[in-house]
């Protein structure tokens, strides 16, 4: 159900669109009207959250994609091997 409140948003298009189409930040209704925040200082503020984010998703991937097939074929092994030490050790 859809209320009828308004809310102001910023929306944001991605410079990188690899990653996300568009950020979409809702404001503090309060904002503008008690501490005197322009609408520059805002949309400064949310293009800054937005490059941080993709900054910090760029940096998280350090780790090669490592293929389903590999990650298979490790467990098998690792499971034989401590298989084969469980059997012959008792």
């Amino acid at each position: 159900m859809v209320k009828g409140i308004t809310k102001r948003v910023v929306v944001i298009k991605s410079p990188d669109p690899h990653i996300f189409d568009e950020a979409i930040f809702i404001v503090k209704d309060d904002v503008s009207k008690k501490s005197g925040v322009t609408n520059q200082e805002i949309l400064r503020q949310a293009q800054g959250v937005a490059e941080n984010y993709i900054r910090s998703q760029k940096n998280m991937r350090r780790w090669p994609k490592v293929p389903p097939a590999i990650y298979t074929l490790v467990g098998a092994g690792a499971t034989g091997i401590i298989w084969a030490l469980t059997t012959f050790i008792f």
